[in-house]
């Protein structure tokens, strides 16, 4: 697993949580699997744009915004 993977998942999972959402519900509102969505939050798995387009979309943020926290996270790791 990359540093990078397991941000990302990490700030997936935190977007997720700070709504009040299980991952049952994030797959519901992407047309992604429930293991998906945990196995990106794990860090096992890497999302590809198209996923990652469809996972902001449903959080109502931008792939910059997203990108941006991930982005800061690394800098201060």
């Amino acid at each position: 697993m990359s540093k990078l993977d397991k941000i990302l998942g990490l700030e997936l999972q935190r977007r997720r949580t700070d709504k009040g959402w299980s991952q049952e519900y994030l797959a519901e509102m992407t047309g992604l699997h429930r293991t998906y969505i945990s196995q990106l939050e794990r860090g096992l798995k890497s999302p590809s744009i198209r996923v990652l387009n469809h996972i902001t979309k449903a959080l109502n943020i931008t792939m910059s915004e997203f990108l941006l926290s991930v982005e800061e996270s690394l800098r201060t790791e």
